[in-house]
């Protein structure tokens, strides 16, 4: 699979590793996924670092934060059509693995990994970094907004109100697979949101949404 992903691999079964979810048996994509998503976050940084020679910190971690949250990269690995290439276990394709954010983004940053064990930390910026062109393009340099739950919280504090409860309701599915309910809660003014996500954060980011979009529409 060279066309998409844009590398030749020298080693193929570093490709077909990274593409093995858990749930197809050994050897999976987890150690892999581990070491890409430290490799993507270093190619990210570093691209916006030399962009952005006069933003700050906040502004760089917010704008990498964008470029790498799991729903861009499940994007993306669909781009890079790597869902149907997917080997999963009969649970998860009967639940349409395939296409879960969570499964793609991480199989997306265990490709990454592949790459830079198969030909080096060069090899890995040059092909990486021209996925992301076009989102690199359209961030206001040096003006990306900040997260829902930071914006929340900012919103209240700047009101001297409570800050916001956030309240794990629910955990569900396979280890590999879980999702996580959250309630966000505000007292003044007394608002609720409940939201879903695969992750507790995501979960709390997009509640946290919800609640800012009320707040907004008074």
């Amino acid at each position: 699979m060279i066309d998409r992903i844009g590398h030749p691999f020298r080693n193929p079964e570093l490709l077909q590793q990274a593409l093995r979810h858990r749930s197809a048996g050994a050897p999976h994509n987890e150690r892999l996924e581990f070491l890409g998503d430290a490799m993507l976050n270093l190619v990210v940084a570093e691209a916006l670092y030399a962009r952005w020679p006069k933003a700050d910190e906040g502004a760089l971690t917010r704008a990498r934060a964008a470029l790498v949250r799991e729903s861009a990269l499940a994007e993306l690995a669909r781009r890079l059509e790597l869902g149907p290439r997917l080997e999963l276990g009969p649970g998860e394709m009967k639940s349409g693995g395939e296409r879960r954010d969570s499964i793609l983004a991480d199989a997306l940053e265990a490709v990454i990994a592949a790459i830079y064990l198969d030909a080096g930390f060069e090899a890995c910026r040059a092909t990486v970094l021209p996925w992301f062109d076009v989102e690199l393009e359209r961030l206001p340099a040096g003006k990306v907004e900040k997260d829902p739950k930071t914006r929340l919280q900012e919103w209240l504090q700047g009101r001297q109100l409570p800050r916001p409860e956030y309240i794990l309701l629910e955990t569900r599915g396979d280890d590999h697979a879980r999702i996580f309910l959250v309630s966000c809660r505000t007292s003044e003014p007394s608002l609720e949101e409940q939201a879903e996500g695969s992750s507790l954060r995501a979960a709390e980011q997009a509640a946290a949404e919800r609640i800012l979009a009320r707040l907004e529409a008074r």
